[in-house]
């Protein structure tokens, strides 16, 4: 991302350098559903090989979202919040249209992602339920949200 987009106050970012780990931990393993038992160590590789937005006022990580992708076929977004203190303010929305046009990111033919709460928010940016459910399958840790 060349030009970091601003909305206000507010920017995002992809510049791993410049991300709070330990905010973006917090959230994940104390206030998300989908992330509760994640350790550190999970969190820090999970960004290291994911392309990761932050979503910043000011110096203060007050969002993000990551997507794992080989920028050719396939791609997942995850881990995507805002804090509670920035909510209600459309960056949610912001957050998924940089992430959904990004030039590195065109021409994937299929993203996917989870949520129990936000399908509303996804379907706003084309995502539906599986066209093929019969056909998808999955291997899920236990305690996998």
């Amino acid at each position: 991302m060349k030009q970091k987009p601003r909305k206000g106050l507010y920017e995002i970012d992809t510049d791993k350098k410049r991300l709070d780990l330990a905010a973006i931990h917090r959230f994940l393993s104390g206030e998300s559903y989908w992330a509760k038992n994640r350790t550190l160590e999970q969190t820090l590789k999970a960004v290291e090989n994911s392309l990761c937005y932050g979503v910043y006022h000011g110096r203060e990580l007050v969002g993000f979202a990551r997507v794992v992708t080989d920028r050719a076929t396939f791609a997942y977004i995850g881990d995507v919040f805002i804090l509670e203190a920035h909510r209600g303010k459309g960056l949610s929305k912001w957050l998924m249209q940089v992430i959904t046009e990004q030039p590195d990111v065109q021409g994937i033919r299929r993203w996917l992602l989870a949520t129990r709460d936000a399908h509303g928010l996804y379907q706003q940016y084309g995502f539906e339920e599986l066209r093929f459910p019969e056909r998808w399958m999955e291997k899920t840790a236990p305690d996998a949200y």
